[in-house]
């Protein structure tokens, strides 16, 4: 959308809330309970063609729960202070890092501050530890018998936690604009099943980090089919492992390497929906997946969002960053069920059983500042904001209209928009915080061969939920995918 647009728009009249879709949400009793937010709206509550959001950023990083990376925010007097002046006296956020789990003979064992956990030689990385259990068997163990508890896949590692100066680009996002305390990823399993959901609203009832069966990919439809079909531009950029490429050639025809984000940042060409993935291989990977060093995901995360928050694109731009999987990191919020085509009364076979929280931040001139959203979200609700904005499906709710589908699944038709927090105008377009801020140099990896797998020493737990380097070189190749870390 063009200034001159923008512009009559404004004069019109319709940011201002002169014209809104029937059925407004500031109507609706969830907005009511969010102290403060009256005043400001919904952008939800306009057409979606007149909405001001014109450009949407998806981050998504690797591995890490609520608590473990946010939990703080719960105790730090600035924030809630400066919450509960600006929302009303009821604003808090739910995080608790003070917990205690016990081991598998019952001992209870305390979470504690990474930089004071027993036995640990490098807090960056967590050299010295296994990497913690998330996979479908391990992540229902720890809903059911703790984080420590047998059969956890974790190791004292796993109740490890991160303060604000540890985390300096995530706590600063998180603080200035708008994060979720109820944000759960997708389901109870780990990395991959998680991002097909992000990409498709499903994981074609995968519980691993399974391959397809042939180079073709995986068949069923993803939100870049919705967008190709609606001719909405659309970008995904990877920074070394595609992970479109688990939809074949048809999927890397969205894909470009991670430079050609900045260089479209640069001139103002970015399309309307884009997606951004980290580095997930080798030394300097920067993912936030154990046991690589924290800081380099900061660094990423920093580079990504100074590019776009300096982008032409900002001003009529959200930028959201959120995480796969908790990565078997402790939480203390139960997690729970989501409407979805594979929901069975068989705990094993359920696909609606959602994981824990994951941290999720959302930067925009237009997200509330210091503020928090209490609403239950997954990796959909994205998805969800994103087919409201341009593929024409309600802000909420199942209604599928007569048109194109916009939908993919139950999962996606039925979930809760995550934009609805964001205001009908304009808030602020400071970005509030130093962007060029200096992150220290990451550490050496962890002792043993560097290698380019996800962790230094195996953990038998996650199975064939590890990484598989090698599995991955074989698959693109059929693909027709070249990965210069794997020649």
């Amino acid at each position: 959308m063009d200034l001159d647009r923008r512009d009559f728009l404004k004069r019109a009249g319709i940011f201002g809330g002169a014209a809104l879709a029937a059925g407004s949400l500031s109507g609706c009793k969830w907005f009511q309970d969010w102290p403060g937010t009256g005043p400001l709206g919904s952008i939800l509550d306009l057409p979606a063609p007149s909405a001001p959001i014109d450009h949407i950023v998806v981050v998504m990083m690797e591995n890490r729960s609520f608590d473990h990376y946010l939990g703080w925010l719960a105790d730090d007097a600035r924030y809630v202070g400066a919450g509960r002046r600006r929302w009303g006296h009821d604003f808090q956020i739910d995080g608790e890092q003070a917990q205690t789990y016990p081991d598998p003979n019952g001992t209870p064992v305390a979470t504690s501050h990474l930089f004071q956990q027993p036995g640990q030689t490098n807090p960056w990385r967590g050299c010295g530890f296994g990497d913690p259990g998330h996979s479908w068997s391990s992540g229902r163990v720890q809903r059911d018998h703790g984080f420590l508890a047998a059969g956890s896949g974790n190791d004292q590692f796993a109740l490890g936690y991160y303060r604000a100066p540890d985390l300096a680009i995530t706590a600063a996002l998180a603080k200035r604009f708008t994060t979720f305390d109820r944000y759960h990823c997708s389901v109870l399993g780990p990395t991959y099943p998680n991002r097909e959901y992000l990409h498709s609203a499903q994981s074609g009832g995968n519980k691993t980090n399974a391959f397809p069966p042939t180079s073709d990919g995986f068949q069923w439809a993803t939100i870049w089919d919705r967008l190709d079909a609606a001719n909405v531009p659309a970008r995904y950029y990877y920074s070394d492992l595609p992970t479109l490429a688990l939809w074949g050639a048809r999927g890397m025809a969205h894909a470009s390497p991670i430079a050609q984000y900045y260089e479209a940042c640069t001139a103002g060409t970015l399309p309307n929906v884009t997606f951004v993935d980290p580095a997930f291989i080798g030394e300097n990977r920067t993912d936030d997946h154990p046991l690589a060093d924290v800081r380099g995901g900061q660094g990423f995360i920093r580079d990504a969002c100074k590019a776009f928050v300096e982008s032409p694109h900002w001003e009529s731009g959200v930028f959201i960053v959120t995480y796969d999987e908790w990565g078997g990191f402790f939480d203390h919020v139960a997690p729970p069920h989501f409407d979805d085509d594979r929901t069975s009364a068989d705990d094993q076979e359920d696909f609606s059983q959602a994981g824990f929280r994951v941290p999720t931040m959302l930067a925009s001139p237009f997200a509330r500042p210091n503020f928090v959203d209490h609403r239950m979200y997954d990796h959909t609700s994205i998805l969800r904001f994103i087919q409201w904005r341009f593929l024409g499906a309600e802000y909420e709710g199942g209604f599928v209209g007569s048109g194109a589908p916009w939908w993919l699944t139950r999962r996606d038709r039925n979930a809760y928009n995550i934009g609805a927090s964001l205001a009908r105008e304009s808030v602020d377009d400071d970005v509030g915080f130093d962007l060029d801020q200096v992150i220290d140099p990451i550490s050496a990896p962890c002792g043993g061969p560097a290698g380019l797998g996800f962790r230094a020493q195996p953990n038998p737990a996650n199975g064939v939920d590890a990484f598989d380097e090698l599995a991955w070189a074989r698959y693109l190749d059929g693909v027709g995918v070249r990965v210069p870390a794997f020649s």
